[in-house]
């Protein structure tokens, strides 16, 4: 576990030599001047922080804390390029700090090395930064899209990150650069069916990795007397219980896997087949009948062995790839990583950046705190740390001052930010637990 003083040095590394170091070498500085990188950079994670659509005289404030005293026309003749490269340096410095939190105590998860989840959300930037970040689109020049994807992979065990990693919008997925970041051997990696890649699946099993992932309902399945299956039709095949088999994916990759497929209610099948055709009707596009004929299961895919993961098991472990859904909630509507008040573009592009800084060191709060803790609320803890973010913010030019104010907040967050149990419609946590209480059994 990381501790409180090894986190302030963190911080301190990265929001303060290390920002002055990228002002330097991007050319935001170049002469002494009373806000340099360290004072910039916090001033801009810390008052975001604080209040994720602080105006420019709030964010004064905050660099008054820092230190520095400036007008709010001062501030914003900082918001160039060269100031946005500077965010973008930090950044790339911060996601490589190993930060990591006690694991919740739970046997049955013991048996992996770690639990990895990872997706990624967009957002969607003005065009004239598309030569920064290129969006979806084939046209050339003037008017084309900007995005940049913001990717993340995270152990629910330990609680790292790794990312927040940046791509541009247009970059698929399966190719993106957080699927070249190898797991370590004994890993489970739990991913959204955007990263399918049956070569993927096949490296990280060659390297002592499992996988557990739904299934493209195009898959091609192979049984063990080598015949080759239409997913809809196989499942059809099989009697009306789950199903729980051996097969091959594709014929052409054949990757050795089991399918886990059971019924879901009527009710069940209902929502999903609407949701199904409103989301086409917002595409514009068709929904084929084999898509909405699918929707009575819950289909999954893995390379773990029975005796590692029952059927039971697996289908409520998918349920935990919903807490990095949870965290871009989070990040988007308690954040707003993708809201500002300006229309300039690089003070769009550095507020992205700013606050993706704030929500890393955010995370860094969440592990020495409450990470122990199965029924953690982020939402909760979010809520305190900005009430306090301004204390951190006057506290980074000590590290004493700054271990003081992370042990005030750890202390807060230890106090408080629980989820309460149900007694119906359990919640994912309270499904792990009793995961846990089989193999105590």
């Amino acid at each position: 576990m990381t501790s409180i003083k090894q986190v302030g040095q963190s911080m301190q590394r990265i929001l303060s030599e290390q920002a002055d170091q990228a002002a330097r070498s991007t050319g935001f500085v170049q002469r002494n001047s009373k806000m340099g990188g360290a004072e910039f950079v916090q001033t801009l994670v810390f008052g975001w922080m604080s209040n994720p659509q602080a105006t420019l005289e709030e964010l004064t404030q905050t660099a008054a804390s820092v230190g520095v005293t400036i007008t709010p026309q001062g501030l914003d003749q900082r918001f160039t390029k060269a100031g946005a490269d500077c965010l973008k340096s930090v950044l790339d410095q911060a996601v490589h700090e190993l930060v990591q939190g006690t694991a919740p105590t739970n046997n049955f998860l013991k048996r992996f090395s770690g639990v990895y989840i990872q997706d990624s959300t967009i957002v969607d930037l003005p065009d004239e930064l598309s030569e920064e970040w290129r969006g979806c689109g084939n046209q050339a020049g003037a008017g084309q899209p900007a995005a940049v994807k913001i990717e993340v992979r995270l152990n629910i065990l330990q609680g790292e990150m790794i990312g927040p990693l940046l791509e541009n919008g247009r970059i698929h997925d399966a190719v993106s650069q957080i699927q070249s970041v190898d797991l370590p051997k004994g890993a489970l990696s739990i991913a959204d069916l955007g990263y399918w890649s049956l070569p993927e699946m096949s490296r990280q099993a060659a390297n002592g990795g499992f996988w557990l992932s739904r299934i493209l309902t195009r898959a091609k399945v192979v049984t063990l007397d080598e015949k080759v299956w239409d997913l809809l039709a196989f499942l059809q095949a099989q009697s009306s219980g789950p199903i729980d088999c051996p097969i091959l994916l594709t014929a052409q990759h054949r990757v050795p896997a089991r399918l886990l497929a059971v019924r879901v209610a009527q009710e069940v099948a209902d929502r999903r087949r609407h949701k199904l055709r409103e989301e086409a009707q917002r595409r514009g596009k068709p929904i084929s009948q084999k898509r909405l004929a699918l929707a009575a299961w819950t289909i999954l895919v893995t390379n773990l062995p029975p005796e590692m993961l029952t059927l039971r098991q697996a289908m409520i472990l998918i349920r935990v790839r919903w807490q990095i859904e949870l965290l871009f909630k989070l990040w988007k509507s308690h954040a707003h990583i993708d809201e500002w008040r300006s229309s300039k573009p690089w003070r769009i592009l550095i507020e992205v950046y700013a606050k993706l800084l704030a929500m890393l060191v955010q995370h860094w709060l969440f592990l020495i705190s409450f990470w122990r803790s199965a029924n953690r609320s982020l939402f909760k803890a979010a809520n305190t740390i900005q009430r306090h973010a301004l204390l951190l913010a006057g506290s980074c030019a000590s590290l004493d001052a700054l271990v003081a104010a992370i042990t005030v907040i750890q202390r807060c967050l230890t106090a408080g930010c629980r989820i309460n149990k149900r007694k119906t419609d359990l919640r994912s946590f309270q499904l792990l637990l009793s995961l846990n209480q089989e193999t105590l059994a």
